[in-house]
C-alpha cells in the first residue's frame, strides 16, 4: 500500500470555507483527471484519519493540488483548515471511477465540483471542451467555487443554480430537478457526470433515468 509524506507548499482561499492546497508530488505518482486519494494529516492523533480528496491539478504538473471544503465539526477538514505551508500530509493510493467518457453534462453539488475541475482543465488544455455543459448547484452565490475560472472555461455552458437566493441575472434559483433538466438538457442520450451530496445525487439519478438517460451513461463514484 502506497504512503507518501508530502509538504504543503501553498494555501489559497477560494471561498469562505473552501481552500486549495498545493503540495509536493511524490516521484512517479500519477493519476487520471477525476481520480482521488486518501489523505491524512501528519500530526499526532491524525495520522490514521483518512479522508478521500480529489486531485484538482493536472497529472503533468510538478505539484499536486487539492480543493477542499472545511466543515467546522472538529474533524479532518477543520484540522486541514488550521494547517500552514510547511506542514505535511500523508497520501495513499490513487483510486476513483469518475473519468471522462465523452461530451455530456457535468452535474455538481457544492464541493462535488472537485473531480470535474481536473477533467475540465484537461479538456481545455487539449481543446476538447466543446459539447460539454456544467450545472453547478450551491446554496448561495458566495459558495460558488472558482466562479471566474468556470466562466472562462465554459462561458454560457455553465449554469449556476442556487437554492437560497432570489432570482438573479446570471444564475437560476431552486434545484437541479426535472423542470431544470428539461429546460437545459438538449440530448438525454449523452453522458452525465454526477458528484455531490448523496441525497442530491440519488434524486438527480432517478430523474435522469425517468427522462430517458441510460444507466450506463451515468458516470459517478460507485
Amino acid at each position: 500500500m502506497e504512503q507518501h509524506l508530502v509538504r504543503i507548499l501553498s494555501i489559497r482561499e477560494l471561498t469562505h470555507d473552501v481552500r486549495s492546497y498545493r503540495v509536493e508530488k511524490p516521484e512517479g505518482y500519477s493519476f487520471i483527471p477525476g481520480q482521488a486519494t486518501e489523505v491524512c494529516i501528519n500530526k499526532p492523533g491524525w495520522e490514521n484519519e483518512r479522508r478521500p480528496f480529489t486531485f484538482t491539478s493536472l497529472n503533468e504538473e510538478p505539484t499536486l493540488e487539492f480543493t477542499i471544503k472545511s466543515y467546522q465539526h472538529g474533524g479532518v477538514t477543520q484540522q486541514l483548515y488550521e494547517l500552514k505551508p510547511g506542514d505535511s500530509l500523508i497520501l495513499h493510493d490513487v483510486w476513483g471511477a469518475i473519468s471522462y467518457q465523452g461530451p455530456g453534462y457535468f452535474i455538481a453539488g457544492g464541493a462535488g465540483l472537485t473531480p470535474f475541475l481536473a477533467i475540465l482543465r484537461q479538456l481545455n488544455k487539449e481543446g476538447k471542451l466543446a459539447g460539454n455543459k456544467l450545472f453547478f448547484a450551491n446554496k448561495s452565490a458566495v459558495d460558488i467555487i472558482l466562479r471566474d475560472e468556470l466562466q472562462d472555461l465554459l462561458g454560457n455552458q455553465v449554469v449556476h443554480v442556487l437554492s437560497n437566493e432570489k432570482e438573479g441575472a446570471d444564475f437560476e434559483t431552486g434545484f437541479v430537478d426535472e423542470a431544470f433538466l428539461r429546460r437545459h438538457v438538449d440530448d438525454f442520450s449523452k453522458h452525465f457526470y454526477l458528484c455531490g451530496p448523496p441525497p442530491m445525487m440519488d434524486a438527480v439519478t432517478a430523474t435522469l433515468q425517468s427522462l430517458g438517460a441510460a444507466p450506463e451513461a451515468l458516470v459517478f463514484e460507485k
